[in-house]
């Protein structure tokens, strides 16, 4: 059956298409498996609390009837604004508009918050883009740029609130504009397309704008809402949409509700929080976190943006899934919000998740893929510009920068036929990952850091979980002892200049390219030469192969501009001489596109003229072998082998392929 929607109806109807609904949530009271929802353009001020999933072979549809034409909204208009003092105008509400959750007396807080608990879920948008909110009245009316955001000038336009007698009071400082002139709006609404029940599975949202959202900060322990989210449910299907202007999260592929076990660091402080990270994990089990039962979703040909938590983010009820030709862009970049839950994509536990095709930039991280990354893929993706501007300072509790963070995994993770044009390349205080002809501008960073803490004098270890192969069950738990990692046919340029010879590998923000950083880890002959087969085992004298460094594997790859060759390094080839050029232009015209790309971006470099008649090897899922802890195979999610012989383009490459992402070399390449 289809239902029919039409904010502009005269008069609310029964959802036929001579009488529509006017509001979409009351389509979404009624529909069932099978059903289609149509909604005609217009704008949407509800929140869409789907009642009913529907089934593997029988989906229920929501469908914008034109390709963004319908909006759903998590703001109000606010009219009717008055000069305070200069710049700065005043308005109120009453805060009966709130019902039982009011953004404005509600705050950005929780675990792994870093930053100061003073910044609420709720916004003011000033011509669709969220104002900077201020702790007081004072440096609302100063309107002065602030240090920290990426954008100077836009942290100019400023917003304060306080509470009086029952109504949330509103300054902003529009910069000499007249605000009863434009559009001025106030986050209202928490989130605008999530079921407040899990559950609802197989259910399409397609073709829809969504957003200004007063959403939550979504940790990994806690209950993660976004603008739009399937709510610990199967099969969802998120495409062809713009999302953004949310407070925290655009998307979210998280998590179950648990009372007993949501915010407990932040609420109870008795218990660490990765230890409530663990506990998070094994009650997943009793809520049903099984392949039959969760994940399994797809986001694609998305436009995500101007969200300052994260993009998409997902702890547990992601698993499965696959985020593709995707444009994610402008991620955190007010940092007004700090934490370790901030990137263009930020997944716990991406167990065989996909991540190709996708454009991302301008965001604190591109992808960030903390503990149980087991199967997780990420491919053909382009990314760039995921780095603070220069000149710009370092907000209180911001993370640091880099275009992939694969953090407290024991793998197979995969890493493969990306452009990677940041500073910093991939961090990686894991191991188990592969990493497959890439191009990579930038660093490795926190090699052999970044995973346990000392605490009263000891070192304690952040024991993580691995899975049974391509499922959920728990097989185990381990820290991490880092090694483990195959790097092959890639292209490493020191295109950015080392400014500090002091910072190392173990940092974060380690300046040197090149795989270097990996000699302090064995040679697999070095390492399986501490194993005597031929004799009865000796549990003892074995502790230090048990928790010493695992192995790596490097051959293939092409190093420039005096980008560092590690003592591992096979068959690699060191460009001597001339100078490795870059020129990248992103399409800027492209910022409001779904998928990301009306015309393509373009990078010029004439690498390929130096790297001569180089040639690497194919590599293959027998190549790479398994990640130690999980014994798991660098494969396809149905368990199939992979042999890495299309480029970034999806083209063939021969038998004896170039290193880097792109088969056939060239001086222009679209992307």
């Amino acid at each position: 059956m289809i239902y029919y929607v039409n904010a502009a109806a005269s008069r609310d109807g029964n959802g036929s298409k001579e009488m529509p609904f006017k509001k979409i949530n009351d389509a979404a009271r009624v529909a069932v498996a099978g059903d289609e929802i149509l909604v005609a353009p217009g704008i949407y001020r509800e929140y869409v609390d789907p009642k009913n999933g529907g089934h593997e072979d029988a989906r229920i549809v929501y469908r914008s009837e034109k390709p963004l034409g319908a909006v759903i909204v998590g703001s109000e208009e606010l009219t009717g604004w008055k000069p305070f003092k200069g710049d700065v105008w005043t308005n109120s509400v009453d805060n009966s508009l709130f019902g039982d959750y009011n953004p404005y007396t509600t705050f950005v807080c929780g675990d792994w918050y870093f930053a100061p608990t003073v910044r609420h879920t709720g916004s003011v948008i000033f011509n669709d883009r969220m104002m900077y909110e201020t702790v007081t009245l004072e440096e609302c009316i100063a309107g002065e740029a602030d240090p920290c955001a990426w954008d100077k000038e836009e942290s100019k336009f400023k917003w304060f609130s306080e509470q009086k007698d029952g109504r949330t009071v509103f300054y902003a400082n529009f910069k000499g504009a007249d605000p009863n002139r434009a559009s001025v709006e106030i986050g209202v609404r928490r989130d605008c397309f999530m079921p407040s029940e899990t559950g609802r599975g197989y259910i399409t949202l397609s073709g829809f704008v969504v957003k200004n959202g007063s959403t939550t900060w979504a940790p990994p322990a806690a209950y993660q809402d976004g603008m739009v989210g399937p709510h610990w449910s199967k099969g969802w299907i998120i495409e062809d949409c713009e999302i953004y202007n949310s407070r925290c999260c655009g998307i979210s592929l998280g998590k179950y509700r648990d009372e007993e076990n949501d915010m407990y660091f932040y609420t109870k402080h008795v218990k660490s929080p990765t230890q409530m990270e663990r506990d998070a994990v094994c009650r997943g089990q009793y809520h049903g976190w099984l392949k039959e039962k969760v994940g399994s979703h797809i986001i694609r040909r998305c436009n995500v943006h101007h969200c300052e938590q994260t993009g998409i983010v997902g702890r547990m009820g992601g698993v499965f899934s696959t985020i593709e030709d995707c444009h994610i862009h402008h991620i955190c970049n007010s940092q007004q919000l700090g934490g370790a839950e901030t990137a263009g994509i930020k997944l716990h536990a991406a167990i065989d998740v996909t991540i190709r095709r996708n454009h991302i930039h301008n965001c604190i991280m591109g992808v960030w893929c903390d503990w149980e990354a087991q199967g997780a893929r990420l491919s053909q993706n382009l990314m760039h510009d995921n780095q603070k501007p220069e000149g710009v300072g370092h907000a209180q509790g911001a993370m640091f920068n880099c275009d992939i963070f694969i953090e407290v995994g024991h793998g197979p993770t995969l890493i493969d036929n990306n452009v990677l044009l940041s500073k910093a390349s991939v961090v990686m205080p894991s191991e188990g990952l592969a990493i497959v002809h890439n191009l990579m501008l930038g660093s490795f960073g926190l090699i052999n850091s970044g995973v346990d803490s000392i605490v009263n004098g000891q070192r304690e270890p952040r024991y993580t979980p691995y899975h049974i192969r391509h499922r959920t069950e728990v097989a185990g738990f381990m820290t991490i002892l880092h090694g483990d990692d195959r790097i092959y046919n890639n292209i490493f340029v020191q295109h950015y200049p080392v400014k500090d010879e002091n910072i190392k590998a173990d940092s974060p923000e380690n300046p040197h390219a090149g795989t270097a950083c990996f000699d302090i880890f064995p040679s697999y002959e070095e390492w399986i030469g501490q194993f005597d087969f031929s004799k009865e085992p000796d549990m003892g004298a074995l502790g230090n192969a048990h928790f010493g460094h695992l192995p790596v594997w490097v051959g293939g790859n092409a190093y420039f501009n005096g980008a560092e060759i590690g003592k591992h390094e096979k068959n690699g080839f060191k460009g001597e001489g001339a100078k490795v050029l870059f020129e990248f232009v992103p399409n800027s015209e492209d910022v409001d596109a779904v998928g990301g790309k009306m015309t393509p971006s373009k990078l010029r470099t004439n690498l390929y003229s130096l790297l001569k008649d180089f040639k690497a090897a194919i590599v293959t899922t027998e190549t790479l072998g398994k990640a130690f802890e999980p014994e798991q195979r660098f494969e396809n999610p149905d368990g199939t082998s992979i042999t890495f012989d299309s480029d970034y383009f999806g083209n063939h490459r021969g038998i004896a392929p170039l290193p880097g992402p792109f088969a056939d070399g060239a001086e222009e390449f679209d992307l």
